[in-house]
This record gives structure tokens, sequence and C-alpha cells, in this order.
């Protein structure tokens, strides 16, 4: 499945949302998205993973490298309601106290 990611932003919020895959295929194009938001003009960038049903470890790196640059651009970096597969694969590589994960919506 190809891998879709939704924008959008709330306030001061850059909200990105990608849904299907993020695998060795797909994660270039998520990692386009979560570094050029680190040069946006907002307080803090959220990946909704609540509609992702795949990440390997592609996925993952992608992840820590958007956390990376919105640290460096002083922005907040959260991921929001990871889906089950993700949240194995986050716990499983033990960042998930590495990253600020929030359950919510």
């Amino acid at each position: 499945m190809a891998l879709k990611i939704e924008r959008s932003q709330e306030g001061d919020v850059l909200v990105f949302a990608p849904l299907g895959e993020v695998d060795l295929s797909s994660a270039p194009d998520l990692r386009k998205a979560l570094l050029a938001a680190a040069k946006e003009s907002c307080a803090t960038v959220v990946v909704r993973l609540s509609e992702v049903e795949y990440m390997d470890s592609s996925g993952v790196a992608v992840l820590i490298e958007g956390l990376k640059a919105a640290q460096e651009s002083g922005k907040t970096f959260a991921l929001v309601a990871p889906s089950v597969p993700v949240m194995k694969v986050l716990t499983l590589a033990r960042l998930d106290s590495v990253f600020d994960i929030r359950t919510g919506a």
C-alpha cells in the first residue's frame, strides 16, 4: 500500500498524518515532509501515527531524524496515537522513552 501523508496546521502546531505503511520505499516521502517542517514557522511538529499499519527500521530512522531536526530548530516534536504495530516497533527499539508519545487524538 502506498503511503499517503495528510498535512494540516492547527494554530502553532503542524500535524502530519501518514496513512499506510512506512517502509524502505515510502520512508523518504515522510523524511522530506518532516525535514521541511523543521524550517517552517510553527512551535510544534506532530506526527499522528494512528493510521500507520506497518513501520520498519527505515521509518523509525525517519522519526529520529525528524526529532533531531525539530529540536535543532527549537521546536517540540511529538508522536500522537501510535497504532499497535508502530508502538511495538518503538518499544522494541526502546525509543518509547526517547519520543514524546501522546496517546490522545
